[in-house]
């Protein structure tokens, strides 16, 4: 059971990590220092997501 519980926080941290690399790769792309391409492969979907959020659609491409 404590095996669980604490699989379940590492997930959530591990989550928010994402979220959190995916939206600072978001603005490098905005501010023009990155391009999609240079997103590592797992994050690039969840990157494309922000940027379609952020109205910026076309630098997701």
């Amino acid at each position: 059971m404590i095996r669980r519980v604490l699989f379940f926080i590492l997930q959530k941290i591990c989550r928010e990590e994402v979220y959190i690399v995916a939206v600072i790769y978001a603005t490098l792309i905005v501010k023009g220092k990155k391009t999609i391409d240079q997103v590592p492969e797992r994050l690039q979907a969840r990157v494309r997501e922000i940027l379609v959020d952020l109205e910026v659609p076309e630098l997701a491409e």
